[in-house]
């Protein structure tokens, strides 16, 4: 039964209009609603969002609980979430549409290939929700806050734009602490080890997801790091 209804999301998800897929990794071509081949690289403002208006990301966005979250709470921004898994994806790009929400996309792709399909300074502001901290040390490069992945943020990411990591994991928080102290090029604007221990500083953080629900029920404490690259870096 789960195999039919992944499926059935999968045919489903073809006929929406705020999804954008790549289907092969050697081939950076997306195709939109219908499987119409689309040319959105520097473009997301007037090819896909009618107004435009500053563009967010969330990375590995699962259901999109964040975006659509953001969207809400931001309707002079637009927002896209990105990750692999179209089944996830679905929820999200379905709520979008019911609620009529022009500023709400998403991207199906793996983020390795993010720099392939966003131009030079085309994102304002990327957040990295609760993603797998890969906590082998062979697994290290697929942590969303390596520096493998910080390089391709960079290509895409406006010069003062934040980058944002909300995560249950202290091994990743802990790990993404270690490469903000070990580069000369990111700048630590916030950083939280237990955002509920007093009053919220951004009310961005009051969006609670599916899986961070279900951490705090677990007694864990979600953490918090605001950074950027430096100004000339």
């Amino acid at each position: 039964m789960a195999s039919r209804n992944k499926l059935q999301k999968f045919a489903e998800i073809l006929s929406f209009s705020n999804v954008y897929e790549n289907y092969d990794p050697k081939n950076p071509e997306l195709v939109g609603i219908n499987h119409e081949s689309v040319d959105l690289k520097g473009k997301w403002n007037g090819g896909h969002f009618e107004v435009e208006h500053p563009i967010t990301l969330e990375l590995a966005c699962g259901r999109g609980e964040y975006c659509i979250g953001l969207g809400e709470m931001y309707p002079s921004r637009n927002f896209i979430g990105v990750d692999v898994k179209g089944a996830r994806i679905w929820k999200g790009a379905k709520q979008a549409l019911e609620n009529k929400m022009q500023n709400v996309a998403f991207l199906r792709t793996r983020i390795e290939q993010i720099d392939l399909f966003f131009g030079e300074n085309e994102v304002d502001e990327i957040w990295i929700t609760f993603p797998d901290p890969f906590l082998k040390d062979s697994k290290e490069n697929r942590r969303l806050t390596s520096p493998n992945f910080l390089k391709r943020y960079k290509e895409i990411l406006r010069p003062d734009g934040f980058i944002n990591l909300k995560t249950d994991s202290p091994e990743l928080y802990n790990y993404t602490k270690e490469v903000l102290a070990n580069s000369e090029e990111l700048e630590t604007i916030y950083d939280s080890g237990d955002i509920y221990s007093s009053e919220l500083d951004f009310k961005e953080l009051e969006i609670k997801t599916y899986y961070e629900r279900s951490h705090l029920k677990d007694g864990r404490l979600i953490k918090f790091i605001r950074f950027k690259f430096r100004d000339g870096a």
